[in-house]
């Protein structure tokens, strides 16, 4: 990153990302998460600094494990899918994608891994342009 931020707005930024995020270190612990209240898939504060194997279902379990350890052998960098999903207040399935990221330092050694996950049923139907202030 270039340049430094400040702990107050480093915590707005992360918390204004048009994204939902969740870290885990190079343990499988979880770390930490943004927009709590409004997240897609919730979880209890309680869960900072257990496995993150105990956050997901078991249906999907040996996939989020395969996808760790690939990313923990230097394997594969990157994991996407995405679903149909209900989300609270919407009558309809909204189509949600994830993605993990491994987490490396300059040396490429393995730190954690960043989960996104993001509704983008209203970025599937943007067509044509709107300019700025449109």
């Amino acid at each position: 990153m270039i340049g430094q931020l400040d702990k107050n707005v480093l915590e707005a930024l992360l918390e204004t990302l048009p994204v939902e995020f969740s870290l885990v270190d190079h343990n499988d612990k979880v770390l930490a998460w943004n927009k709590h209240e409004t997240r897609i898939f919730k979880r209890p504060k309680g869960v900072v600094g257990r496995n993150v194997q105990d956050c997901h279902p078991k249906g999907s379990l040996d996939k989020v494990e395969k996808i760790l350890s690939e990313m923990k052998s230097g394997k594969r960098d990157k994991a996407e899918f995405w679903i149909d999903l209900k989300i609270d207040g919407e009558s309809n399935p909204q189509k949600v994608l994830i993605e993990y990221h491994a987490l490396r330092n300059e040396a490429g050694q393995y730190l954690g891994c960043l989960e996104v996950s993001q509704n983008i049923t209203r970025i599937q139907k943007i067509s044509g342009q709107k300019r700025l202030l449109d």
